[in-house]
Formats: structure tokens, C-alpha cells, sequence
């Protein structure tokens, strides 16, 4: 597995409060790092902007981007660190095993359908419960 790393910028909020906002990943190459980001726009509304157009879904209907929480929102699944991807897929299975959120039981499928197949292609495994630890809970989350 390659060295991934995350790519972040300052943000400077109008209360004047800064925020390390991911745009990309970096990954180790023997030449030195590959860059991969994620959509961006300078000027305008991008919370707006976002708000109008649906998440962008795979040919399955699964999602191409993280939900937006945590330090990957709306990044690309394909090609996340494992970490993000363990992250987002314990996400998952924590509002799979509760009742209360069914409503958003169809969405978090396809959610951890493309992170498992992410997973998998990167060879990390992901293919259901390995009785491992159990799932990280909100206080886990890297952000």
C-alpha cells in the first residue's frame, strides 16, 4: 500500500476563526507525490452550489464521494486512505444497526457498496464483519 497524506488549505472564516479544509491527497510515488483533488471553486456559493446538485453516483447508483462530515467530506472515495475509508465505513454500519434511521438505510447501502469495492481494489479487504473491533463512535472521528 502506498503512503497517502492528506492536502489541506486555511480557511479563514468571518469570525475569524481558521479551518484546515482537505482538497486533495497526496500520494508517496518514487518520483516524489501524486495529487489528487477534489472538485473546487474560488468565488460564489459552493455551499449553495452544493446544495442544488445531487452527490455524483457510479454506474450502480453508489456514490463517487464521502458523505458531507468528517475530514473527507465530498472527497472522492476512489483512491481515500484507508483510514478514511475504515472511517466512513464504520459510519455506515453504525446507521445500518439503528432502527431509528432507516429513512437513510438505502443511501448508507450504496455508501458502503462503493467503499467495500473501493476497499477491495485497494486490497484492504472491507468485504463484511470480520469480528473485528467494533465501530468508531462520534467522539473517534478525525476531525
Amino acid at each position: 500500500m502506498s503512503d497517502q497524506f492528506p492536502v489541506t488549505v486555511a480557511v479563514t472564516r468571518p469570525d475569524g476563526s481558521v479551518e484546515q479544509v482537505r482538497v486533495g491527497t497526496a500520494t508517496k510515488t518514487a518520483d516524489g507525490f501524486s495529487l489528487s483533488l477534489g472538485a473546487m471553486s474560488i468565488g460564489g456559493s459552493p455551499v449553495a452550489a452544493a446544495a442544488r446538485a445531487p452527490a455524483p453516483t457510479g454506474p450502480g447508483g453508489e456514490p463517487m464521494v464521502f458523505p458531507p462530515y468528517g475530514r473527507s467530506k465530498g472527497m472522492p472515495i476512489k483512491g481515500a486512505s484507508a483510514g478514511d475509508l475504515d472511517f466512513y465505513r464504520n459510519g455506515c454500519m453504525r446507521t445500518l444497526n439503528d432502527p431509528g434511521k432507516a429513512r437513510f438505510h438505502d443511501k448508507e447501502r450504496g455508501l458502503l457498496a462503493a467503499i467495500e469495492a473501493e476497499m477491495k481494489r485497494q486490497g484492504l479487504g472491507g468485504g463484511g464483519d470480520d469480528g473485528g473491533p467494533p465501530p468508531h463512535g462520534d467522539e473517534d472521528a478525525p476531525f
